[in-house]
């Protein structure tokens, strides 16, 4: 399975983006989502989840500024990113988790500029 992240792009500092990722082929109900991010020299981090109850969880630095969501009839997960600054340039990653069993996306470029 290979989840479909997109919506990444060139956005100035204040700015928002909507990312989506598609994950096809999976009961995503069942599962965590969640995104993470990876900017340049730097390990994977994680930005958000929500658990299959609706539980969301956020990095402090996500907090008040990203809304994670999905919306499991489309198979779809989404992060909405406000107030964007230029340290949240990177490559974003989402993510499903079942107990053992994960997928990733391949990532969609975001960049901000000052």
């Amino acid at each position: 399975v290979q989840l479909q992240a997109s919506g990444g792009g060139l956005v100035q500092a204040g700015g928002s983006l909507r990312l989506s990722c598609a994950a096809p082929g999976i009961t995503l109900p069942k599962y965590t989502v969640g995104w993470y991010r990876q900017a340049p020299g730097t390990q994977r981090e994680l930005v958000a989840t929500m658990s299959a109850g609706g539980r969301r969880s956020y990095a402090e630095f996500a907090e008040g500024r990203f809304t994670i969501s999905r919306d499991n009839a489309k198979n779809m997960i989404y992060l909405q990113m406000n107030s964007l600054r230029p340290e949240d340039t990177a490559v974003y990653y989402c993510n499903t988790k079942w107990g053992s069993v994960g997928y990733w996306g391949q990532g969609t470029l975001v960049t901000v500029s000052s």
